[in-house]
């Protein structure tokens, strides 16, 4: 047998074991993987907040014509998260004029909240008992929602632009028909 012809033996043999073992590697049923499949969800650390709110970075944001409440998110809060969570400090103020800051995440996948802490004496808290909640668009305090479907998801997926959500959330930025009056008295 000429070297010409080895060559072209290995050459057609090392073709057909490529193509063999990448229609392997292609096949759902073969490799056990189903592309359609659900993901399955992985949480990554959350570590809370080292100061409280800046109140030069609070940001108002249009809640509900219904609500009593005043709210504002901390822009220098928000952190974009690999793991699908948009993670921020809303502050919330009643008529009174009491404050209350929370440190919260946002997934946009399954369109669900999480309580990581709350600001007591200065101080962030822990919440021990934080789990993953259905964010409720039918009532008036709903500023997850709000937040949700106005700044920080685009759909059903998180919206990764920074510029982006800073625009939804401000009240001057609004493109829609006309401005929302909202409990902060902008329109």
């Amino acid at each position: 047998m000429t070297i010409s012809l080895k060559r072209l033996y290995l050459f057609c043999y090392t073709a057909i074991l490529g193509l063999a073992l990448s229609a392997c590697g292609g096949d759902a049923l073969i490799s056990g993987v189903d592309p359609f499949a659900p993901m399955v969800f992985k949480e990554g650390t959350t570590a809370m907040p080292l100061n409280p709110p800046n109140q030069s970075t609070l940001m108002p944001f249009y809640v509900s014509q219904r609500t009593i409440f005043k709210f504002a998110v901390d822009t220098d809060s928000i952190l974009i998260g690999a793991d699908g969570i948009t993670r921020y400090i809303v502050v919330i103020s009643s008529p009174s004029g009491s404050q209350q800051a929370q440190y919260e995440g946002i997934r946009c996948d399954s369109f669900q909240w999480r309580l990581y802490g709350t600001l007591e004496s200065g101080v962030w808290k822990e919440n021990p008992l934080g789990s993953w909640k259905n964010i409720q668009s039918d009532i008036p305090n709903r500023y997850q929602a709000s937040l949700a479907q106005g700044a920080f998801c685009n759909f059903n997926s998180q919206e990764k632009n920074i510029k982006t959500i800073l625009n939804s959330l401000n009240p001057n930025g609004f493109i829609g028909g006309q401005k929302p009056t909202n409990s902060n008295g902008i329109q």
